[in-house]
């Protein structure tokens, strides 16, 4: 069976709901078709986040964050493309 997968509009349109209180999680289920679990899940995660969305350090932080694994990950693939080119140059050769 497939996951389904929900839009990331979706579930804070969702989570926002659960945080209004205003309906039931079992009433949020069947009006959205999403298990219970789920928007509780989505509901914490937008709890815990929220915070962040207002410190401009922290968001600064994370790309910074963000840039420097990506940084890493270009470096390595690099390195892996010399290796790889490198191996099959000496491949070649022993081919001969």
């Amino acid at each position: 069976m497939m996951r389904k997968k929900f839009e990331a509009g979706f579930k804070a349109k969702v989570a926002l709901e659960a945080i209004k209180g205003e309906k039931t999680l079992a009433e949020l289920s069947s009006l959205y078709g999403v298990h219970a679990n789920m928007i509780t899940r989505w509901k914490q995660e937008a709890l815990e986040k929220l915070p962040g969305l207002f410190d401009k350090k922290a968001a600064r932080r994370e790309e910074t964050e963000t840039e420097e694994k990506v940084e890493k990950l270009y470096k390595a693939v690099g390195e892996l493309k010399m290796e790889n080119d490198w191996l099959k140059k000496k491949l070649e050769i022993l081919k001969l």
